[in-house]
């Protein structure tokens, strides 16, 4: 039995009120509240993020919804990509 891993992005959602937040469960997984700042970090699929979105933003207590950028963002530093240095300081650190 073999499984996939889904692609997975974050979505951002400011609301008027966070009384509403639980109604959020229902379109991804909720990580992070700020009840400070009055935001939820949702993770969805990548392939659902548009419609998502779309649904997110026609909710009377959603400000807005920003899509996370991090999918986008080229993670090479230096012309070294991240996976590197993260396998030479381990192995650095096993001498």
């Amino acid at each position: 039995m073999a499984f996939t891993i889904q692609p997975r992005q974050s979505l951002i959602v400011y609301t008027y009120s966070l009384k509403q937040t639980r109604q959020l469960k229902r379109y991804g997984t909720v990580m992070y509240v700020s009840k400070k700042m009055r935001y939820v970090v949702l993770y969805v699929n990548r392939e659902d993020v548009t419609k998502l979105t779309d649904q997110l933003t026609h909710l009377r207590f959603v400000k807005r919804v920003v899509a996370s950028s991090r999918p986008t963002i080229n993670e090479t530093f230096n012309g070294v990509a991240a996976e590197m240095i993260t396998t030479t300081e381990t192995e650095d650190d096993d001498e």
